[in-house]
Parts: structure tokens; sequence; C-alpha cells
């Protein structure tokens, strides 16, 4: 099977926890790796965000990612990135003129790459399916964060009645895409999203500490981007409502030069909270050091308003880590309070530091339970689901695989 893949507005290989740049790029490069393996063929299609890039990369076998001019060769917002689209097709046009374009699919993530997903799948009489990854009606109903212009709903419901198959992560999404959009339910199959369960497993707690240089206190993680509607302002709050006695460090690992004025508002309310000391900002860490601050922590909190699937989640409980999350993404399903975190109904900061109190002082989680809730989500399982799914999809619309 050969599948085109768009990833336009953001590098599949880009850093991650930069603006823009988080769980959808994991998902992209971790699908495709391990579709490569299968045998099929996978060309992502990505706009060029790096002059340091080449054309053309192949990351892994079987695998390559074509970087497309469209508008400056540069970092820019998404909405921006929406301005370069025509420009995108038409370089892609250039870069196909005179080869034989042979896919069997298209496979589209977010609601850019869906607008060209949805031109090329028509041109090629291939099927279109896509991956939203985050929806905009549920972004404008949250009480923080920007609102989502009208061009990006009246896309996404456009995309929805055109597409052939449309993948969600959890349960609640493809409740929202029905409620929100009006979307075919029978169009829609759940697939969750996944964790390298090689790369994230436990580690010596003092071992990690040691290696990190962190102090034997109690010890909480955020890991994210550094925006808004992740409820970080309300995890900060929640600090303050600590015993003065018995107040955790809080560390938190995202961001990039464009979180600057977020990460200095929050510094800002930090002291203004008296919890300067217990606040430290690492900014973007390598995914590779992750398993060990995962590790070092006694729990990794999620305060978002919304999450579409939050991989957070399953990376911390692969490496034996307790969670305390809002109801959000893969929270509710994998979850259980008690065995592997705590859930929360939302990010009052009341709430937060009840539920963390509450775990800090347990008796302790056993390491290899908490692991166990999240090996059944490894990335070879989640590409097997998917190349499920696209085989369905050519039976459907071909009557069977080229």
């Amino acid at each position: 099977m050969k599948i085109a893949m768009f990833c336009i507005h953001s590098c599949p290989l880009g850093q991650l926890g930069a603006r823009d740049i988080g769980g959808m790029n994991v998902y992209v490069r971790e699908v495709s790796r391990f579709l490569g393996q299968m045998g099929h063929l996978v060309d992502i299609y990505t706009r060029a965000h790096d002059v340091r890039d080449g054309q053309i990369d192949s990351p892994y076998r079987n695998v390559r990612v074509i970087h497309i001019q469209a508008g400056p060769v540069e970092d820019m917002g998404k909405l921006a990135q929406y301005r370069h689209l025509a420009h995108f097709m038409q370089n892609m046009d250039n870069f196909l003129s005179g080869a034989e374009v042979h896919y069997d699919l298209v496979q589209s993530h977010y609601w850019l790459s869906g607008l060209v997903g949805q031109r090329y799948a028509k041109d090629w009489n291939v099927p279109h399916e896509i991956m939203f990854h985050t929806l905009g009606a549920i972004k404008n109903n949250l009480p923080v964060g920007e609102t989502e212009p009208n061009v990006r709903l009246t896309a996404e419901r456009e995309i929805m009645r055109g597409v052939s198959r449309i993948i969600s992560s959890t349960a609640l999404e493809k409740d929202a895409l029905v409620r929100l959009y009006g979307a075919d339910e029978s169009k829609i199959s759940v697939v969750p999203c996944g964790v390298n369960t090689e790369l994230f497993q436990p580690q010596d707690k003092a071992t990690a500490r040691k290696t990190l240089g962190l102090g034997d206190g109690k010890i909480l993680l955020f890991v994210g981007r550094i925006e808004a509607i992740k409820g970080i302002i309300n995890l900060i709050q929640a600090l303050s409502m600590f015993p003065s006695d018995g107040c955790p460090l809080l560390l938190i690992i995202g961001g990039d030069e464009h979180s600057r004025p977020m990460v200095t508002r929050l510094e800002a309310a930090a002291v203004m909270l008296g919890v300067k000391d217990n606040v430290k900002f690492l900014g973007s860490v390598a995914q590779g050091l992750l398993p060990s601050y995962y590790s070092a922590a006694d729990a990794v909190v999620v305060a978002s308003h919304y999450e579409s699937f939050c991989l957070v989640i399953l990376e911390a409980l692969a490496c034996g880590t307790p969670v305390v999350s809002t109801r959000v993404g893969v929270a509710p399903a994998v979850i259980q309070n008690g065995q592997n975190g705590v859930l929360v109904d939302d990010n009052d900061p009341q709430k937060l530091t009840s539920a963390l109190l509450s775990l800090l002082r347990s008796k302790g989680y056993n390491a290899g339970r908490v692991r166990r809730s999240a090996l059944d989500y490894d990335w070879s399982e989640v590409a097997r689901g998917v190349e499920y799914e696209y085989g369905k999809l050519l039976i459907q619309d071909k009557g069977g695989l080229r």
C-alpha cells in the first residue's frame, strides 16, 4: 500500500513542546515508522519550515518526508499558513510534474492538511481519511484561549462531509464530531494514539533524580506546550493552597521562544501567589530525557481544559508514574482512581490540590501496575489499527487492495 500523508502546518520531525508541535507530530512520526516496517510506502508532505532541511528526508524504512515550499521558509502561525495553501499546492504540482503518481489513499492530519488532501484525493481518485487531532468548535466553547476563526470551522465541516473516513482518537472526540458538526457517525472509527513502550520505561527514582540534579522532596511534573488551554495557571494556584511546609516542586517542561510572554505571566503569578521557589520552567527537553523526568516525579499533572488525546498521560504511565488529570482525552479511559492516578472533574485549583494531596500522601503506587495500564497502547498496536482501517477503506472504495 502506498500512502500520501499530509501534515502541512507542522513538521513531523520538529522539536516537541514548541509552538504547534506536540502530539500530532509524535503520532505522524510513530505511525508512519511502523507502517513502513510493515512494508507500506509512506510519503509525508509538509510545508518547508527550515532552510536546513533537504527537500526529501528518509527518516525510516519506506518513509519519506517531502518539504514543499509555501510562503517564506520559516516558522509561522497556523492561520498564516492557511493563506499559503494555494502556493503549497502549486509547488506540489511542480514537484509531481512528470512523475507517475500511484497512491492508494490520502491520509490528512489537521484541517489545513485536510483541505489539501481533499484536492489530491479527488485528482488521484483515491479515498481520503482524516484525523483532526483538535477541533475548533470545542476550543471555542472553552473559557480560555484564542477564538478559532470561522474559516476553520467551515473548513472542518466541509472536510467531514467530503472525506471517506474520519479517525478519532477517543470516544469523547467521536461524540463531539457528531454533536458539534453533525458528522456522519458511520464514517467515524475510533483508533487511539499510542506510546513508545521501549523508550518510556520506569527508572529508579533516586537514580533519575541524581542524573537530573534534583533533590529528594516531592516533585510534580507538567509536560506540554505553554498555552492557556493547558491550565498551568490553575496548577500554580493549586500549589499555593498546599500546606506551607509541604508544598512540592513543580517542574514545567515545554515551550520555545514563542512561549516567552506566557512564561513571564506565569512566573509573575507564581511570585504573587508565594510559590516562586516551587515552580521551575525547564523549556523544551529532548525526548530521550523525558523518561528520566517522568521517573523522577511523584506525579504527572494534566490540568488541561481540553486535550484531543494527551500522549503525556500514556508516557507517564508507561514510566510507572501516576497521573492526576482532568477528564480530557484518554484520561477517563485509562486512569483508575487509586490504581494509576486520580481523575478530577475539572481544573478548579482546590480540586487539583485535594487530588494531589491525596496522591502524595498515599502509601505509594506500584510502578509495574501503573505501567501495565499503558501497554495496550503501544504504537505498534496503534499502527495495526490504522492499517486495518486503511484496508477496510480500500475494500469499500475499490473492491480490494491494489
